[in-house]
């Protein structure tokens, strides 16, 4: 495949969407042609099943089960078509989403979660990830009072303390693929890293 495949992860309140979204104007006044998607969601059924995750009680198996089915449509149907075309794909949360949220957040066995990643993904993963570091003090101010809070923004700071703490669990295990950017500095700071990562990237 010969586009371009990047991930954006952090905790909730970690100023992805902000950032992700000056990322794409970016890369578009540049000419490239950019396929922007976040997961759950990015196909009818995915966004179908975000709002199902996000806001119904569901047990945490179902959650997994449902993350990966929404991930399998959305690489068929998104992500690999887009990267065939020699697009850059930019995708709000991946698998490593699971492995922080429901594997080192909710206690799911990790390696099941990532058998069931080795499966979905078949070989279609991010060449590059960018982490949006941000203690769960700093997320959680972020979010107070912006919008009715969905079942995982409700979750206490603890959770999202060892979801943090997952995530850079991941980022020290593949510190090929990932970028660290510390979210807690002014967001011009943060945008300008996440630029200087990316173009490293795209060369």
């Amino acid at each position: 495949m010969s586009g371009l495949f990047v991930s954006f992860e952090g905790i909730d309140g970690a100023g992805k969407s902000t950032h992700i979204a000056r990322l794409h104007q970016h890369l578009f006044s540049r000419g490239l042609d950019v396929c922007l998607t976040r997961e759950p969601g990015g196909t009818p059924l995915g966004e179908s099943i975000r709002e199902w995750v996000l806001h119904q009680p569901v047990d945490v198996l179902t959650e997994v089960l449902l993350m990966f089915a929404a991930r399998a449509e959305h690489l068929r149907q998104v992500i690999r078509p887009a990267l065939q075309a020699g697009r850059v794909v930019l995708c709000d949360r991946f698998s490593d989403a699971t492995l922080a949220y429901q594997g080192a957040g909710r206690g799911v066995d990790r390696v099941m979660l990532r058998d069931l990643a080795t499966q979905v993904e078949a070989g279609t993963r991010p060449s590059l990830t960018v982490l949006f570091d941000v203690p769960p003090a700093v997320s959680r101010a972020r979010l107070e009072g912006l919008k009715a809070p969905d079942r995982f923004e409700r979750e206490q700071q603890d959770f999202f303390e060892r979801v943090r703490q997952g995530y850079l669990a991941l980022a020290q295990a593949e510190p090929e693929r990932f970028v660290v950017l510390d979210a807690s500095q002014p967001m011009d700071a943060v945008t300008a890293a996440l630029l200087r990562a990316v173009e490293a990237r795209l060369g």
